[in-house]
């Protein structure tokens, strides 16, 4: 007949055609009747309250530690499952915790022993640790695996931890004033040279806004002087120009009145010609011809 189990449980069949045992974790087997045996084995993560009472640290200081771990049998892994049946096979839960308990606290006060009471205090991960890989190494033998071990709690009977805690925060307090007082040396320091650095970047400021109008002004002087040499040179220019149309007027009028004169002179002469002429034919041919006329009739009168 077929028996089947949960993720959380292995079942080992052993008898006969069964040798070695077949173990199935999380699945179902068949199993013959009367002449196969079958046995169930717990796979559930176990909850360890590990307490280690009054234990003497390496200077000799007695305290007491109390730590969590969680194990559990190791189904996935054959060898290990191999190992825990030959173990735990028949036993309960209880007893199989008990058992893991045992180890993992004989581990732990192992570790106890070879640590100072500041180093258990101050370094819990270094101590966790150390618990884990020592009793982790110990319990695969016996096919089971550590999940995970936390230290939870650390007290003792003489006020040792007390003691500790007070310097502790004494120097706590102590380091806390130092380091106010260094943020606020550094806080000024860094105050005084944000002012530093603004005023320098004021000045700087200045420098450059006094370059630029220097740049400015240099810039529009020659600018300015340019374009009083360009309009002088226009003004020039333009003087020029109007001082040669004046002179070419001034010539073109001269040779207008000496054309004119030329003129007037060609017609003062034309009329003088004219009044020469009409004076010939008025009184020189007259005259002429009376005196011809009179000297023929003296001529005749002889």
């Amino acid at each position: 007949m077929f028996f089947t189990c949960g993720p959380n449980e292995a079942m080992v069949v052993s008898g006969f055609c069964r040798s070695p045992p077949v173990m199935v974790a999380g699945g179902r087997v068949f199993v013959l009747p009367c002449i196969q045996q079958i046995q169930r084995i717990s796979l559930n993560t176990l909850t360890l309250n590990v307490k280690s009472e009054k234990v003497y640290t390496r200077h000799g200081v007695p305290i007491s530690v109390t730590g969590i771990a969680q194990v559990k049998i190791q189904g996935q892994n054959k060898e290990m499952l191999a190992a825990a049946c030959q173990m735990f096979l028949g036993k309960t839960e209880a007893e199989i915790a008990h058992i893991a308990l045992e180890t993992l606290e004989g581990h732990q006060r192992a570790i106890m022993a070879h640590m100072t009471v500041e180093e258990i205090y101050k370094d819990r991960q270094k101590f966790s640790e150390q618990v884990f890989k020592v009793a982790s190494s110990d319990l695969v033998n016996m096919g089971i695996s550590v999940v995970s071990y936390t230290l939870k709690d650390i007290h003792d009977d003489q006020d040792y931890l007390h003691s500790l805690g007070k310097a502790r925060t004494a120097q706590v307090q102590k380091d806390a004033r130092i380091g106010e007082a260094e943020a606020k040396r550094d806080a000024g320091i860094r105050e005084a040279k944000a002012k530093q650095e603004k005023v320098s970047a004021q000045y700087l400021s200045e420098i450059e806004m006094a370059k630029a109008q220097r740049d400015y002004e240099l810039k529009k002087a020659a600018y300015d002087i340019e374009v009083n040499t360009r309009r002088a040179q226009a003004d020039l220019a333009y003087q020029l120009q109007v001082a040669k149309t004046k002179q070419q007027i001034e010539e073109q009028r001269v040779q207008v009145q000496v054309v004119e004169r030329a003129q007037q002179v060609a017609v003062q002469e034309q009329e003088i010609a004219r009044r020469e002429k009409e004076l010939e034919a008025r009184v020189r041919k007259p005259a002429e011809a009376e005196r011809y006329k009179l000297e023929r009739l003296a001529a005749a009168e002889k």
